[in-house]
């Protein structure tokens, strides 16, 4: 029979004494993972404050609502952007907010342990801001893991075998392209070209193109209903409402897949080529690994129609949609955080733990 340290027990009383979770902390959205209960909060990563008193109105989907109907004194702000912290307070209040709306209906007597995911190759000073934010908003313990590594764990791939694996995570600010192997990142690439930067492109063509300006929501819901990497026999349209530049008024345009494929055609590109520069430098025994494999994608991005065909016939190598892939992070983070022992190695250590310089 299995002897248990007595150490090994305080942290089983511990972790009885708290709600531990994951949080995906993302672009766009921000999911929460709940051991045993898997994706229990998949909320905006968007904040309302009143300018007057600074205090926050919303957090979530009641923001994201908020954004670009706001009067002048409240704003809805994006506190996370290209996958990072740029306002640390209104960050703090999220992570609080979700904390505490994890925690409402089964208190427990200490704070959560928290696993964070955050983008691939981001700076110790960037690292230290998710951490700092998280342990002032509550938490007990926070461990940070590279995001791609969190969502190959969630779509169980064997991170830990002498096999090498590929994954994409396409989210809303970033796009990280990683090739893991024996628990580590062996090859990766951090690229600002992801959701946002599509919804971007959208909103610019249709100005250009056809002299209207539409918003940022409008342009998602265009990218999410119809658009299509590779045309087929079933051509998309949808009605489009904005101002006219010209006259100021508003007008309605009818809008196609090929005119939202034209729009995002130079982001797709520039995420197969960097694709392509990851495979080039990766050693020959794990692209053939990758070969025999497979490409998974994962983050929301997977979801564009098309994109896993137009990958595949441009780098010859097999690539799949990942089960449920918005989730697949958040999953990731869950799964670490009910076998931390297991999965130490991988996740980014901090300052403190890192033995001295010789």
């Amino acid at each position: 029979m299995k002897k248990i340290s007595i150490i090994e027990k305080i942290k089983a009383w511990k972790s009885s004494l708290s709600n531990d979770i994951g949080i995906d902390l993302g672009t766009a959205n921000t999911l929460v993972y709940a051991p045993g209960k898997g994706v229990i909060l998949n909320e905006p990563s968007v904040v309302a404050i009143n300018q007057k008193t600074g205090r926050v109105v919303a957090v979530g989907s009641e923001a994201k609502q908020m954004l670009g109907r706001t009067p002048g004194h409240l704003v809805a702000i994006r506190p996370i952007i290209d996958g990072v912290i740029s306002d640390f307070e209104v960050t703090e209040e999220m992570i609080s907010y979700l904390l505490n709306k994890t925690q409402e209906n089964n208190k427990k007597l200490l704070g959560p342990r928290v696993v964070v995911g955050v983008p691939c190759g981001i700076t110790n000073v960037e690292t230290r801001a998710v951490r700092d934010a998280t342990i002032n908003a509550g938490a007990r313990e926070v461990h940070i893991v590279e995001e791609p590594m969190a969502a190959a764990i969630g779509i169980h791939l064997p991170v830990h075998e002498p096999i090498g694996s590929m994954i994409i995570d396409i989210g809303g600010g970033t796009t990280d392209i990683a090739v893991i192997s024996l628990g580590g990142i062996v090859r990766s690439k951090n690229l600002k070209v992801a959701g946002d930067k599509m919804n971007a492109d959208i909103i610019s063509y249709i100005r250009s193109e056809f002299k209207i300006l539409v918003g940022e929501r409008t342009a998602e819901n265009l990218k999410i209903e119809i658009c299509k990497i590779l045309p087929d026999d079933e051509p998309l349209e949808a009605p489009v409402r904005g101002r006219d530049l010209i006259t100021g008024l508003p007008r309605e345009v009818i809008i196609t897949e090929s005119d939202i494929r034209e729009a995002i055609a130079l982001s797709i590109d520039t995420l197969i080529e960097a694709t392509k520069e990851v495979l080039e430098t990766t050693p020959p025994e794990i692209v053939a690994d990758i070969m025999k494999r497979g490409i998974y994608l994962a983050g929301g991005g997977a979801l564009i129609r098309g994109l896993d065909k137009l990958l595949q016939e441009e780098l010859d190598i097999p690539v799949y949609v990942a089960a449920e892939p918005l989730t697949a992070v958040a999953r990731g983070t869950g799964i670490i955080l009910e076998n931390l022992e297991r999965y130490k190695d991988i996740l980014i250590e901090k300052e403190d733990d890192l033995p001295p310089k010789k």
